[in-house]
């Protein structure tokens, strides 16, 4: 091919100039025609992508001219389009418009120029369409990060809006541009549980997200994921039993404890999950056998302790309450049996009955309360429930369930 610079060369790419028109309004009607998709995309979309199409066109025609003054130029095609472009069409989408558009020109220009500009053109066209694959995939690319970002943020406040008990229906909203269905897990249903542990030292905040919202998609539910300091909240959806999902992410998060909050029905009520947790990882160093993950209502003694209202309230009402109705003789068994050192002897003695109506009065302990005093993890549970019951409700019987 003769330099770049001689006026063979330059008089071949005014011609070629002249011609772009008549270029871009064929390479309109040849998506339209080869494109099932270019039909259904609204007006405006159409429209941007013809000035993208044109565009092309005419860098095309500067490069040409020479391309050791426009390197770069193959790049600059997409800067016509707004970001939403990427969002319209896909990357697959895209190398079609691309190829579709080069095919044109190749059989176009036969008609359009003289027989000797045509080899060089399309020499040249072959190695600008490569040229502006790459632009395509790296503008596809960056808008994946951009996304990304801006996902991660959006996450980031949909979690906190759960755990500051802000969730409505503009939160809900954001969840589900997030993908979130909360409602295409294991269960089928929209049970959500809010887990909290210590956040991983080493790893970055997206690496962790993503790792945990791929497991919990593993293992058949979905997931919020943010860091917020040195903590790691997950909010689970579509899952009545969120600990043996926790199990299988438990490695993603950092040492120490991992709570579970109660499973909820729905977003919005999510936060009455999250406090607990909270709560729960606060008050769990307190059990420092505790499972791990631990469930956030196993931890109901330690949170009382350590201030929280919410699980005082529940010992007092779930525990307590039901041993307060009718006679009171079962909350006066279980106290006597919690004073006597846990003997069932000792406690028939003191009450002058039988060893085995003290099993039986136990039994029913069990089965009113869900903690059995010869467990001693729930005996502690118990003696707990029973002191808050006294100090919220100190005469018995006059407890209202």
């Amino acid at each position: 091919m003769a330099k770049r610079s001689s006026k063979a060369h330059l008089a071949r790419a005014d011609r070629l100039q002249n011609q772009t028109g008549a270029l871009a309004t064929a390479a309109m009607a040849a998506m339209d025609e080869q494109l099932p998709w270019f039909g259904t995309l609204s007006a405006q979309d159409r429209s941007w992508i013809g000035l993208v199409a044109q565009s092309g066109i005419t860098t095309f025609v500067d490069w040409f001219r020479d391309p050791e003054a426009h390197p770069s130029m193959p790049t600059r095609i997409f800067g016509s389009a707004p970001r939403e472009f990427t969002r319209v069409i896909s990357l697959h989408q895209t190398v079609d418009l691309v190829r579709t558009t080069i095919e044109m020109i190749e059989t176009t220009i036969g008609d359009l120029l003289p027989p000797d500009d045509v080899p060089v053109v399309r020499e040249a066209m072959q190695r600008y369409a490569r040229e502006v694959a790459f632009a395509a995939a790296t503008v596809y690319a960056q808008a994946a990060e951009l996304r990304g970002a801006w996902d991660d943020r959006l996450e980031a406040l949909v979690v906190d809006a759960v755990i500051r008990g802000e969730a409505d229906d503009s939160v809900r909203s954001r969840a589900s541009a997030l993908g979130w269905t909360g409602s295409s897990g294991t269960s089928g249903s929209a049970e959500i549980a809010v887990v909290v542990g210590r956040a991983p030292a080493s790893e970055g905040n997206a690496n962790v997200a993503d790792a945990v919202r791929y497991a919990a998609r593993e293992a058949g539910a979905d997931a919020l994921c943010a860091m917020q300091g040195d903590r790691l909240v997950v909010v689970l959806g579509g899952t009545s039993n969120p600990v043996e999902i926790v199990q299988r992410l438990a490695h993603w998060f950092g040492p120490g404890p991992i709570v579970v909050g109660p499973v909820v029905k729905d977003l919005m009520a999510a936060v009455t999950s999250a406090r607990a947790a909270v709560a729960g990882l606060r008050a769990a160093p307190a059990w420092p056998a505790a499972p791990r993950p631990v469930l956030a209502d196993e931890l109901l003694p330690e949170r009382s302790l350590s201030g929280d209202g919410h699980a005082r309230r529940q010992l007092a009402t779930d525990v307590y309450g039901p041993l307060t109705v009718g006679d009171g003789v079962l909350l006066d068994t279980v106290s006597t049996y919690l004073d006597s050192g846990g003997s069932i002897e000792a406690t028939a003695r003191a009450m002058f009955i039988h060893a085995n109506t003290v099993r039986y009065r136990l039994k029913r302990v069990a089965e009113l309360t869900g903690y059995h005093p010869l467990n001693p993890r729930d005996a502690f549970t118990l003696r707990v429930a029973l002191a808050l019951g006294r100090l919220l409700n100190p005469e018995p019987g006059s407890y209202v369930l």
